[in-house]
């Protein structure tokens, strides 16, 4: 199916009531049937401990992590942040040096998932890219509040910049980006840096299906919120809920960035799933950041839904979306 440019609409998108999943690619249903099902058999139908509950999404994640690039080289390492030593692991494709690098920010709430949840993910973009992939074991919600897990992100951004030529990477040629929270992450990493005056060391940002607020219209929530769509508003709220300290910190600008001062970012590539609740706010924040003056590239993926990036193994529009991003990066970063 052909790709929607920046000109696609949220009216255009979010006409119709919701169709319990029909409108879905055929394996992007699979993929979110799958997922569904493995996770009420594994951790119940009753509601978990946020523990329970991390131990639970890492057995569903864990055929979907499977296969893939091989790497010429992965490594962790620990870095030192304000809030305490995290973990990266580091993959590199062709163990060549002078590459530029994609620190990657996994989603999931702030709340779930982790580097191997997105073990795959990460290496598919290494591979396409021919780039290294930085991922970032950030303090998880809730007993890591806001701004823990931003000025981890941060800090090890600026580690990466300080010292990436000891592992090869060209540190002029640093991106940040990931899926979800991982979107809202990265963009709060680029406003941070830019505020302190060290905007130049983010070059391009990835923002895979991005929360940019903690609001969805009812629009979206009406035709793509539930299971049969990977994620609802009752979720969405329940991570907010877990992330924040006071109500207040909602609308702090680095994470409320929908409607944060985008000027001075850098280039972005908005991955926009057609069947999601988070698709208004992805359709608003690329004209929002055009209007900034930042450079803005979004495609919409027709039968997409949240988290489809996982799917890749089986489908095919995940897999044009990687490689869109891949070719991306490779441009940007050039």
């Amino acid at each position: 199916m052909p790709e929607a440019a920046l000109g696609t609409t949220a009216a255009s998108l979010s006409k119709g009531e919701n169709n319990g999943g029909a409108d879905l690619d055929p394996a992007i249903r699979r993929f979110v049937e799958t997922t569904g099902a493995d996770h009420r058999r594994i951790g119940g139908e009753g509601p978990l401990t946020p523990l329970e509950a991390r131990r639970v999404a890492e057995l569903v994640r864990l055929p979907w992590r499977q296969g893939g690039p091989v790497m010429a080289d992965t490594r962790e390492r620990m870095v030192p942040t304000r809030h305490g030593a995290v973990r990266v692991r580091i993959y590199d494709p062709t163990g060549e040096a002078g590459k530029p690098a994609l620190v990657y920010l996994h989603g999931g709430g702030w709340m779930f998932f982790s580097l191997d949840t997105h073990d795959r993910v990460m290496r598919e973009y290494a591979a396409r890219a021919g780039m290294a992939v930085v991922g970032v074991d950030y303090a998880l919600s809730p007993e890591a509040k806001f701004p823990v897990a931003l000025e981890q992100c941060v800090d090890v951004t600026a580690w990466l910049h300080a010292f990436g030529g000891e592992l090869g990477i060209d540190t002029t040629r640093i991106a940040v980006g990931g899926d979800s929270a991982g979107g809202n992450l990265s963009v709060g990493v680029s406003l941070t840096l830019r505020d302190a005056g060290k905007g130049d060391i983010v070059r391009a940002m990835l923002l895979n299906y991005a929360a940019f607020s903690g609001v969805c219209t009812a629009e979206y929530e009406r035709r793509f919120g539930g299971r049969d769509y990977m994620l609802s508003a009752e979720e969405l709220e329940i991570f907010w809920s877990n992330l924040v300290s006071v109500p207040a910190d909602r609308d702090h600008p680095y994470l409320r960035s929908l409607d944060a001062d985008l000027a001075g970012l850098p280039p972005a590539f908005l991955v926009i799933p057609e069947c999601d609740i988070l698709t208004g706010q992805s359709l608003e924040m690329a004209p929002r950041l055009a209007a900034a003056g930042v450079t803005v590239r979004s495609e919409v993926y027709p039968g997409a839904t949240h988290s489809f990036l996982e799917a890749v193994s089986i489908s095919d529009i995940a897999d044009r979306a990687l490689a869109d991003g891949a070719a991306w990066l490779r441009e940007t970063l050039a």
